[in-house]
């Protein structure tokens, strides 16, 4: 516990200084766009950090709340972009309610339901309020945006809430590892691509990203990986590096496809764009895939998961 609370304090004490020194940077270089940053630390003061302290401080069923709020509005801010038509209203309604069922299996640690219940039975299932209500205009569309959507959204994030429940011990200690480095990989991917990124990776699904930036994140990760491990893991040395590329590399892909996600469903509306600026999806993107490809490959070498 003492480790946990020294490390959500030195994170404040980052989120503190980080905000004074954007604060300081954006008046003396104004012609630069600080628009991530800005929305990534008004994100964390809006409520991420409070979620987080909740799911690695407290009870696993404090953390199961948490992290089900945070699909929630995770979930509610994706179907947002939407061009909805009446149809698919009942879509939306029947996806929301596969959240607490989702964390019903986790409450219960069914592992086995909980790792085929969205993938399968609701990949299934789930259009079938959509063919009886509506017909067959747009069904495709509609269909895998959701489904989409509760991959990423709740089955994705829900893995924030099984780490406690797998492994009662070491739970909230990896999910407090899993989100320092995703987002420390995040913030250095950003600040190097806007510095010094020359060379555009996929300028068609994120403009921002840059080669040089992917390079830069994943080694400040590995290195700050190095550092953490020995305090919150119970890995090897080996193990414990290797996490850092394990979550660099998937949350590189993780903002990838939903900048695509986004692009695709805000092609031509501005206002949009900026509402959603800074809001849970662009904060949580990476998390979408790196919650579930640590815990699957932690669970497949190690006992204790």
């Amino acid at each position: 516990m003492e480790e946990k609370l020294s490390i959500l304090a030195i994170i404040f004490i980052v989120i503190l200084v980080a905000t004074l020194l954007l604060k300081f940077t954006r008046m003396k270089q104004p012609n630069k766009d600080f628009s991530n940053i800005h929305s990534r630390v008004k994100a964390w003061w809006g409520g991420m950090y409070v979620v987080f302290c909740f799911a690695t401080l407290f009870t696993p069923i404090v953390s199961l709340l948490a992290v089900m709020i945070l699909c929630f509005y995770s979930l509610k801010e994706y179907f947002s972009m939407m061009k909805t038509r009446k149809s698919d209203r009942r879509l939306f309604l029947w996806s929301y309610l596969m959240i607490p069922l989702q964390f019903y299996w986790i409450y219960i640690g069914w592992y086995g339901m909980f790792i085929v219940f969205i993938p399968v039975y609701v990949f299934l299932f789930l259009p079938l309020p959509r063919i009886i209500g509506k017909g067959t205009i747009g069904f495709l569309r509609s269909v895998s945006f959701v489904q989409w959507g509760l991959m990423l959204m709740v089955f994705g994030l829900s893995h924030l809430a099984f780490y406690q429940i797998a492994t009662p011990e070491f739970g909230s200690n990896l999910v407090l590892f899993l989100i320092v480095l995703t987002q420390t990989g995040d913030v250095v991917q950003y600040l190097i691509s806007l510095y010094i990124g020359k060379k555009k990776l996929i300028p068609s699904a994120n403009p921002n990203i840059t080669l040089e930036g992917f390079v830069g994140a994943l080694i400040v990760t590995t290195l700050a990986s190095y550092l953490l491990y020995e305090y919150l893991t119970p890995f090897d040395l080996i193990f414990g590096i290797f996490s850092g590329v394990i979550i660099s590399v998937a949350g590189f892909v993780g903002i990838l496809s939903i900048s695509v996600l986004k692009r695709d469903l805000l092609i031509g509306n501005t206002a949009k764009q900026k509402q959603l600026q800074g809001r849970y999806l662009s904060r949580i993107d990476s998390l979408t895939y790196t919650s579930p490809v640590f815990f699957h490959i932690i669970r497949y070498f190690f006992d204790f998961m």
